[in-house]
């Protein structure tokens, strides 16, 4: 969603609105659409103020019950999300997966545990590939560092 027109810009459509041109004049002068000046003049006969709306800061339909989840998080860490909507669900708490990863997102808690050992299948170190022989080392090349699968050493 783009944001919305600056205070300084909306005044000025009014302004020069409030000095006797039409709306649909104003919008053209300043280059913007004439629903923008339309519904800007209109609100601001009605309130006196042509400040936009708040933008953005929705929240979560688990605020309620943040209190009941991150203490929940808190005394089992090693929940998934699936174990901690079934739980909700026992405390008639509303919810679904989705939501509750979204909630642990914006409230930072830890959703995914650490990450496991370095692929086994894959050889990613040459020096490890070459069991110890140092005399393969000259073979590494700069450009393989960023490679997890290295080309077959040469003979």
């Amino acid at each position: 969603m783009p944001k919305p027109y600056s205070a300084d810009i909306r005044a000025r459509v009014i302004a020069r609105v409030e000095a006797g041109a039409s709306r649909r004049e104003a919008a053209e002068h300043f280059d913007i659409s004439p629903s923008a000046a339309i519904k800007w003049a209109k609100l601001f006969r009605e309130t006196g103020s042509c400040a936009a709306k708040p933008f953005g800061g929705s929240t979560s339909p688990l605020e309620e019950h943040a209190d009941f989840l991150l203490t929940l998080v808190a005394q089992q860490p090693d929940l998934t999300l699936d174990e901690i909507v079934a739980i909700m669900r026992k405390h008639k708490v509303p919810g679904s997966a989705r939501r509750c990863g979204a909630f642990s997102s914006v409230t930072r808690s830890p959703s995914k545990k650490a990450c496991g050992h370095p692929s086994r299948s894959v050889r990613t170190w040459r020096e490890r590939a070459s069991a110890g022989s140092e005399h393969n080392a000259p073979l590494i090349q700069s450009a393989w560092c960023s490679l997890t699968r290295l080309p077959p050493i040469p003979r």
